[in-house]
């Protein structure tokens, strides 16, 4: 039977799924996606199957679902987990596609202002290349446009049909409209430059509704989170201690739900909300300088042959030393740059608890539930390090962007009191606004020692590398290039960045009480085990009653453990999209979770 024929294929693959996949950009035709599905559902069930035999034939008997018969609970288990596998595949292109429409008309008011910047001089297409080149500032964006450039210069499509075929296959109704508008602008010989420009408000005001969108779906995501998987195990923990006083312990079949279920759900949920949402641009994004202004100077092999490698070694050896000089002058500045500072010294730090906990000096601090306690000092000994390295960066590149619209309103007044670029960012180098000075002066004494200004404004973006100061830096670069007309172009530049952080400030609003009400809803968790453990179990140990109250706490450290966690790293995603942003909240849950049952819960 061929894949054509294939009857089930065929009814799975509908028009909206083709459209999907090709929107997620999954580099596979839709046919052979289903194929890979179906198989690897059919090894799924295989694997399942296999395991119940496997366990038949060892005479273990695990009843995942207690309330139901063994046969009724192991062919339920199937359906959901086999069935869960089916329809999370099936669906996974459309959710990517989702994401990406979201990102994509999110970062297009940018992206129509950087065309309108280069629609006064460059070709359509060129402005097209411009925009796929520049994907650490646009984004999804950048992946649309580079499909265009594809079709053009590889499949020698002209450029109309490129763009016809990029408006039938992107996720964004909204990116799909301007190209079929563009079209005709380029059709019927209108001006570019105005039909950018009454786009790039009728734009924002998209990307507001989109971002409205955005959040009442982070508000749904976070409400099923903190019903599921943090009143679920208030209501787990309350159900093991009353059937635990009635002698009927259930522990051992809710460990699977608690050990294997809450992380994946937990996961799961982290994983969604990472694919819909757009992150919080703080990561620094930088393009390696390769070429300088002088690299036109043409050296024949000859002279190349005659350099002196003994002179390459010392000026090798000297630069070295000099970054090492740089680096032991500003430690702090090198270390929030780079994760892989911040990893290795966490890595050490968790060698160095683990180290202690093998050598048996945390049992003299934490005699009873040392492994738990071992469990989260570890965790927070590793992340801490993280943590602090990402919320130092995040501190210094909020100040940046908070300080980038009066930098350019400067450059703006200047402008207008008939000054050049060059005089302007000299006398700005000299004033104090904020941390951007040091990166001013830097660019004017570049500036002063001869690079032009766009070499020395390009070189202060890629230092900063925060992607909402480099779109800005950028568009004032390519202005000052392409166009006389740069105090319009800078008057764009700072409406699109107050632009850019009132949709930050309208997120975080929307985020903080969420993050809240998680807050909350671990503190009402770790209340609840404190009362039932102190005042409601205790209350009956007077009337005789076998109650194993030690092993009752242990099982509620595991749980607050598990979900202090998850629970963080939630924070963090709902906040700003990042599992980084989430550290600090799990390691402030864990630390106070290992001081409730460890300190004040007294067994």
């Amino acid at each position: 039977m061929t894949l054509k024929d294939n009857v089930l294929i065929k009814s799975l693959n509908t028009e909206e799924f083709r459209r999907s996949l090709k929107g997620s950009h999954i580099p596979i035709g839709a046919g052979e996606y289903l194929l890979i599905l179906i198989l690897g559902t059919v090894l799924a069930a295989m694997v399942y199957i296999l395991l119940v035999i496997l366990l038949v034939i060892l005479e273990i008997e695990i009843n995942p679902i207690s309330f139901l018969p063994y046969e009724i609970s192991v062919l339920l288990l199937f359906l959901i987990l086999v069935g869960g596998f089916f329809l999370f595949a099936y669906m996974y292109p459309q959710t990517v596609a989702a994401g990406r429409k979201t990102r994509i008309e999110l970062d297009l008011p940018y992206a129509v202002t950087y065309m309108q910047a280069l629609s006064t001089t460059m070709t359509l297409f060129s402005i097209f290349k411009s925009v796929s080149d520049n994907e650490d500032l646009y984004g999804e964006v950048s992946k649309e446009c580079g499909m265009i450039i594809r079709d053009v210069e590889y499949f020698g499509d002209d450029l109309l049909t490129a763009m016809r075929n990029v408006q039938e296959s992107t996720p964004s109704p909204t990116f799909s409209e301007l190209l079929n508008d563009l079209a005709m602008v380029f059709k019927t010989g209108g001006s570019m430059t105005d039909f950018f420009a009454s786009k790039s408000a009728h734009y924002r005001e998209t990307a507001m509704q989109e971002l409205e969108n955005t959040l009442k779906t982070m508000e749904i995501m976070a409400e099923i989170y903190v019903t599921a998987f943090v009143a679920g195990p208030i209501a787990i923990m309350i159900m093991v201690v009353a059937q635990n006083l009635s002698g009927q312990s259930t522990i051992d079949l809710l460990e699977p739900l608690m050990y294997i279920g809450l992380p994946i759900g937990a996961s799961a949920m982290i994983f969604l909300l990472y694919i819909m949402m757009p992150p919080d641009n703080l990561e620094v994004s930088r393009k390696e300088i390769t070429q300088s202004e002088y690299a036109d100077t043409n050296i024949d092999s000859e002279s190349i042959q005659l350099v002196d490698n003994k002179f390459l070694k010392r000026l090798q050896s000297k630069k070295q030393a000099i970054k090492i000089k740089t680096v032991l002058k500003n430690p702090l500045r090198y270390y929030v740059s780079d994760y892989q500072y911040s990893m290795v010294f966490g890595m050490a730090a968790a060698g160095a608890v683990t180290l202690l906990y093998m050598n048996g000096y945390l049992l003299e601090f934490f005699p009873k539930y040392t492994l738990e306690s071992f469990i989260c000092i570890v965790i927070c000994a590793f992340m801490f390090p993280i943590a602090f390295a990402y919320e130092a960066r995040s501190w210094y590149l909020k100040k940046f962007e908070s300080q980038l619209p009066g930098f350019l309103r400067e450059i703006s007044d200047m402008k207008d009191m008939g000054m050049t670029l060059q005089s302007a960012i000299h006398i700005i180098a000299q004033s104090k606004i904020g941390v951007l000075t040091s990166e001013v002066k830097i660019a004017s004494e570049e500036i002063k020692m001869g690079t032009s200004v766009s070499s020395a404004l390009y070189k202060l973006e890629e230092r900063i590398g925060l992607v909402s100061v480099k779109r800005a830096i950028s568009l004032v670069i390519k202005a000052s290039e392409i166009t006389d007309h740069l105090r319009e172009i800078l008057a764009i530049a700072i409406s699109d960045l107050e632009h850019y952080l009132r949709m930050k400030n309208e997120r975080f609003g929307v985020s903080f009480i969420y993050v809240a009400i998680i807050y909350l809803s671990y503190g009402i968790f770790l209340y609840s085990a404190y009362e039932l453990n102190v005042s409601f179990v205790q209350s009956f140990m007077d009337f005789d009653i076998s109650f194993n109250l030690d092993a009752n706490i242990q099982e509620m450290f595991h749980i607050s453990i598990i979900l202090g966690l998850f629970s963080g790293i939630m924070a963090g995603q709902l906040s700003s999209n990042t599992m980084l942003a989430g550290l600090k909240h799990s390691i402030i849950f864990m630390i106070a979770s290992l001081v409730l049952f460890v300190f004040i819960i007294q067994v």
